[in-house]
């Protein structure tokens, strides 16, 4: 039965239709909320979050004097968004590649390529993964190993703790949220790319890691490379204090991928690195490069080093090397050449000749064995060792019937050093020679220090018992020749040698302070005195190192010359000239030792430590009075004289 103008029948079906809109609405909000929404709740949060790390500042280090070595510059590293990049903006490209200087086709393959999977590039995932970083904040450990012999004890720096990705995560294709594009840029380059307006395509504020003074102290300071992985030196041995910890911001980003600064959760402030600052003078450091380009200029060697170090407290004041290199161009070094980024001083070895004859001589004098004025037959040509006759090296310099043992060093004699050596006994000079630091690292604390060579006496047999106590048949670095000099200069204490004075936090506050550090006492007081007057004769009319001598100053020194061991036999025709000396001998202020290897001396000569070394510590040591206003002893100081030396606090 009908009634009005709808009948009974279609106001049920009117009904039942709005009563069934109603329940596919609720079984979609049910869905919507119950069964589907936790994960459509993660994946709009994972689309508006956003978290990245803030970049601490690597700690600077500077020399004595407050100058730069090693700082930082700020930087902007491009990339993009590919899900966030807009078609109407394509017309943009070739002047966004032009300007960071990337190949349009390199760039357009970035900017297309939406998700990253099994066949993506390396490039690609290492790019995400420098700037997708998770953080864990209670996390306090170094990033990597650290041998805690080699660092000072300072309190630890917290450290970003990585949180590890699945088994799997390579093999599952992923939306690309960042890729990086070309290298980084400089604040002018980047408003310009900013002013394109290119949505998706942001920059990161990082810092780039450079060397103001380029090559000076290459060696000593290292190099941080672009993966801002620290190389060798400085950089690398202090990384634990030098490197800082990243801070990091969690937040929301709108549509267009800004943040929304209202909504971020947390922000935690990078905490920058701690600072360095050391013995090292730039100024004599250049003293010693200078004179390193006119040893190669004169002599073409293979290589060279010079180190000069405070006599009283054992810090490093300079020390250079030769051939070396920009830290700024790093990656520019040619393969065939990258043997002039080693630290010589501390990682090549060779028989020092001559110069380890302090070590017989002054464990003689220490033995009381011999004293300044005992005489040795130097005409004989062997000795008699264990039964048997066994020949005395050559002598450059061949000596008179009875040699003192004043003439003995003067004139390094070889024959005379052995037959003390002899007196004084294997055990008894093996002992002194491990106690001046031959045979054992440094510990300076640079990556690839070698101990050099010295067999255990035992071990000693035939011609070692001639050879060893004039210096050959062990082997040596430069740094443990100069320290083993020093030994002498510092009234018989063998110094650690020490080149970091001082650590800075970021509010440039000492957190520690060197001191001078002995390692042992290895000669008396007495002895050593005696050994300093003895070693002015060599650096005395009559001496192998005469020209050495400065006018109104005592030079104590020994010269070197060392046949080089090529191919396990010694060479007649390569050398390794060298000399290591203090002044002023009777109150030692600083300690030069110069290593020459392989010099090219005109005339086909020998590369006599005399005639390829003396002359360069001279120069050196000329330069290092009027820089330190050094003064003879016992004269006035001049007004403004330097009363210390950097190194253990001025």
């Amino acid at each position: 039965m009908s009634k009005g103008f709808a009948s009974n029948s279609r106001i049920g079906l009117l009904a039942f239709g709005v009563l069934l809109s109603f329940g596919v609405l609720a079984v979609r909000l049910v869905d919507l909320h119950i069964f589907a929404g936790p994960a459509r709740l993660r994946s709009a949060n994972r689309a508006r979050s956003v978290s990245f790390p803030v970049p601490a500042q690597r700690g600077v280090i500077t020399d004595a004097l407050g100058n730069k070595l090693a700082m930082n510059v700020p930087e902007y590293q491009f990339g993009v968004d590919p899900q966030s990049l807009r078609s109407a903006d394509e017309a943009k490209w070739p002047e966004l590649a032009q300007l960071l200087n990337v190949p349009l086709a390199e760039l357009e393959d970035i900017f297309r390529r939406k998700v990253r999977g099994p066949g993506s590039t390396a490039v690609d995932a290492a790019a995400e993964d420098r700037l997708t970083i998770k953080f864990n904040p209670g996390a306090v450990a170094a990033a990597e190993p650290v041998d805690e012999e080699k660092l000072p004890a300072l309190p630890g720096l917290p450290v970003a703790e990585p949180v590890a990705k699945p088994a799997n995560a390579a093999a599952e294709p992923a939306a690309i949220q960042w890729a990086k594009i070309g290298e980084p840029v400089q604040d002018a380059l980047h408003d310009r790319i900013l002013g394109l307006g290119i949505k998706g395509v942001y920059a990161n504020q990082i810092y780039r890691r450079i060397y103001p003074q380029k090559q000076l102290a290459a060696h000593l300071i290292g190099y941080v490379n672009k993966s801002s992985v620290p190389v060798a030196g400085l950089e690398a041995a202090y990384d634990y204090y030098l490197r800082g910890l990243n801070g990091w911001q969690e937040g929301e980003r709108d549509g267009r991928s800004r943040e929304l600064a209202q909504f971020r959760t947390r922000d935690v402030a990078p905490r920058n690195g701690y600072s360095l600052r050391l013995s090292l003078d730039s100024a004599i450091q250049q003293f010693v490069e200078d004179e390193l380009a006119t040893i190669t200029e004169q002599f073409h060697p293979e290589s060279a080093t010079i180190i000069v170090s405070d006599a009283r407290t054992g810090f490093l004041l300079a020390l250079g090397n030769t051939p070396t290199f920009n830290l700024n161009e790093y990656n520019l070094v040619p393969k065939d050449q990258q043997a002039s980024m080693k630290n010589i001083a501390v990682t090549d070895m060779f028989d020092p000749g001559s110069t380890f004859k302090i070590v017989t001589l002054s464990g003689a004098i220490n033995e009381g064995i011999v004293t300044s004025a005992s005489h040795f037959d130097t005409t004989k040509r062997t000795i008699l060792i264990a039964g048997k006759d066994v020949p005395f090296m050559e002598d450059d310099h061949p000596g008179n019937t009875a040699m003192s043992v004043a003439e003995i060093i003067a004139e390094s004699s070889n024959n005379g050093t052995a037959q003390m050596g002899q007196k004084l006994g294997a055990e008894r000079l093996y002992a002194y020679a491990r106690a001046f630091g031959f045979g054992q690292r440094t510990n300076l604390g640079f990556g690839g220090e070698t101990s050099g060579r010295l067999n255990p006496w035992e071990k000693w047999q035939g011609r070692d018992f001639t050879r060893i106590p004039a210096g050959y048949s062990v082997s040596a670095t430069p740094l443990q020749i100069h320290y083993a000099m020093g030994t002498i200069a510092s009234g018989g204490l063998l110094l650690q040698p020490q080149v970091v004075q001082e650590i800075r936090d970021a509010s440039d506050k000492p957190v520690f302070i060197a001191g001078t550090a002995s390692k042992r006492r290895v000669l008396t007081q007495s002895t050593a005195r005696t050994m300093a007057q003895l070693l002015m004769g060599v650096a005395s009319p009559g001496g192998t190192a005469a020209k050495a001598a400065i006018d109104g100053y005592q030079v104590a020194g020994k010269t070197g010359t060392a046949q080089k061991l090529i191919h396990g036999a010694y060479s007649t025709s390569n050398h390794i000239g060298s000399f290591t000396g203090f002044f002023p001998a009777t109150d030692p202020r600083v300690v030069v030792t110069v290593v020459v290897n392989d010099a090219k001396v005109p005339g086909g000569k020998v590369a006599y430590g005399a005639t390829v070394a003396v002359p360069s510590f001279r120069r050196v040591a000329e330069k290092l009075i009027a820089y330190l206003n050094i003064r003879p002893p016992g004269s006035v100081p001049l007004a403004g004289q330097k009363m210390a030396l950097q190194g253990g606090g001025r």
